[in-house]
C-alpha cells in the first residue's frame, strides 16, 4: 500500500487515519507496477485487509538505559520476547503502552496532534531535565520533555507515570515533578506512582533498594497533599499512588472514590480497591445458599490478603464452600517482586504439588502471556495442569469473575 487519497501509507496509523472516509482511491504495488483501486464504503468501515506486521512497520524499541529498568534484571534463558525494550507511540495509543518520547522528533509530535491520538501513556520520571537524563541515561531524556507540553497543548490527552526510586526521584523531586505535571492543565489525565521493582539479578546494574515503611508513607503523604490541592480547583484528583505504596507503607487501600474513572487500572493504581467493590457488587445480586464446592485460588504476596478477604466474603455467602487461596513467593525472579502477573508456572508447581486443590486452581489471567497459554518462563498451561493434578481456571480480573469462579455459577 503506498497511499490513500494521495496520502501516503507509512504505519497502521496512517492507515487508520486514513482509511475511514466514504470514498478512497487506494495506490497499491504489486510486483512493483502500481495500480488505482477505488472502494466505497461506510465511514468507519475497516477494509478488511491484513499486513505482515501489526504496525506495518518495525517496532520501534527502546533507546534509554534507565537505572531502574526491568528488563535490565530478567534472569538469562526466557524467551526473546521478554528482553525486547520498546518504545513506540504507535503501541501507547494502540495498546496503552507507556512510551518515553526520546525516540520521537517533532514531526511525530505534530503527527500524533493532527490525528487525534488520544491518550497518549507517558513514562516521565521526572520533570528535572538533568535529572531525567541521569535516569535514562539519553541525552534526549532533558529536551523530550517539551513533548508533553506540546502535546497537551495540542488537545492530546496524557496519563502520565512516574517510577520511584528511594532517595533519587521522590521527595523534593516528586513534589516539584507534581507541581510541573500539574502546571499542563485539563489535558493532564493522570499522573501514577509507582515503586521501582528489584528482582535479584541486579549484577552491574545501578544500586537500587526497596522502599521502607517510613519512606512509602512520606510518597503517599507527597502525592495526597498535591491531589487535594488538584481536586479543590478541577474536581479531580490526577495524582494517585500505587496500591503497592499503601501496602509496603501498611496503611488501608483507599475507597473507590479516591481514584475518581480509573485511568491508572494497569498501573496497579485502584486495582483493588475496585476489585473488592465489584466482588461486594456481585455477592449482593446472590442469594445466601448451601453449595457443595472446594476450589482454590494463586495469587502473588501482594494481593493475598484482599483474596482472602473475598475467599472469606464467598463462604459466608455460600455454606459449604470451600475456597483456598494460596500465596505464591517469587522465587523465580526474587522475593521483592510481589504482583501476580510476574508468577511464573516453576514457582506456581513448586510451591502447589502435592496440596489438595480441589475442584480447580482459579488463576488470574495476567499470570499468562496475552495468548493465555503460557507463563512468563515458558511453561504452558497444560504442563502447570500435569504437574498439579488439577485442572486450571483463568479468571478474568474483576470481581464477578472472581466469584462466579470460586461458585462455579453463573453471576
Amino acid at each position: 500500500m503506498v497511499s490513500i487519497n494521495g496520502n501516503p501509507i507509512d504505519d497502521v496509523l496512517d492507515y487508520r487515519f486514513y482509511m475511514t472516509d466514504r470514498q478512497l482511491q487506494i495506490e497499491l504495488l504489486r510486483q512493483n507496477v502500481p495500480y488505482i483501486v477505488k472502494v466505497h464504503k461506510g465511514e468507519y468501515d475497516d477494509l478488511g485487509l491484513e499486513f505482515d506486521t501489526y504496525l506495518m512497520d518495525k517496532q520501534q524499541n527502546c533507546k534509554n538505559k534507565c537505572i531502574f529498568c526491568f528488563v535490565d534484571q530478567t534472569p538469562k534463558g526466557m524467551r526473546e520476547s521478554l528482553y525486547f525494550k520498546d518504545d513506540d507511540a504507535r503501541l501507547s495509543f494502540l495498546f496503552g503502552n507507556y512510551i518515553t518520547l526520546t525516540n520521537l522528533e517533532d514531526r511525530d509530535i505534530q503527527r500524533i496532534i493532527r490525528m487525534r491520538i488520544s491518550p497518549i501513556n507517558i513514562s516521565v520520571h521526572t520533570t528535572n531535565p538533568q535529572l531525567r537524563v541521569e535516569m535514562m541515561k539519553n541525552p534526549r531524556a532533558a529536551s523530550s520533555l517539551r513533548y508533553i507540553q506540546m502535546l497537551t497543548e495540542g488537545g492530546i490527552k496524557v496519563n502520565t507515570q512516574l517510577v520511584l526510586c528511594p532517595g533519587i526521584n521522590d521527595g523534593e523531586e516528586l513534589s516539584r515533578s507534581l507541581r510541573d505535571l500539574g502546571a499542563l492543565g485539563e489535558n493532564l489525565q493522570s499522573i501514577a506512582c509507582v515503586p521501582v521493582g528489584l528482582t535479584d539479578y541486579r549484577e552491574g546494574l545501578y544500586p537500587l533498594r526497596t522502599y521502607t515503611a517510613p519512606e512509602a508513607a512520606a510518597v503517599i503523604d507527597t502525592i495526597d497533599a498535591f491531589a487535594d490541592e488538584v481536586q479543590k480547583e478541577r474536581g479531580v484528583r490526577v495524582a494517585y499512588p500505587s496500591d503497592e505504596f499503601f501496602l509496603l507503607a501498611g496503611r488501608p487501600i483507599p475507597p473507590v472514590e479516591y481514584y475518581g474513572e480509573f485511568d491508572q487500572l494497569d498501573n496497579g493504581v485502584g486495582l483493588m480497591a475496585q476489585l473488592e467493590q465489584e466482588f461486594t457488587s456481585a455477592c449482593s445480586l446472590c442469594d445466601p445458599c448451601p453449595l457443595t464446592r472446594k476450589v482454590s485460588i494463586a495469587t502473588g504476596v501482594l494481593a493475598y490478603p484482599l483474596l482472602c478477604k473475598l475467599a472469606g466474603k464467598a463462604q459466608e455467602l455460600f455454606p459449604g464452600l470451600t475456597v483456598e487461596v494460596h500465596r505464591i513467593v517469587n522465587d523465580y525472579f526474587g522475593h521483592n517482586i510481589t504482583v501476580a502477573g510476574l508468577i511464573t508456572g516453576t514457582d506456581l508447581m513448586a510451591q502447589l504439588k502435592g496440596k489438595d486443590l480441589g475442584e480447580a486452581l482459579l488463576i488470574p489471567n495476567v499470570m499468562l502471556r496475552h495468548e493465555q497459554d503460557m507463563f512468563l518462563d515458558d511453561v504452558t498451561l497444560e504442563e502447570a495442569q500435569a504437574a498439579l493434578g488439577t485442572p486450571i481456571q483463568v479468571v478474568e480480573n474483576d470481581g464477578f469473575s472472581v466469584l462466579s469462579a470460586m461458585t462455579g455459577q453463573e453471576i
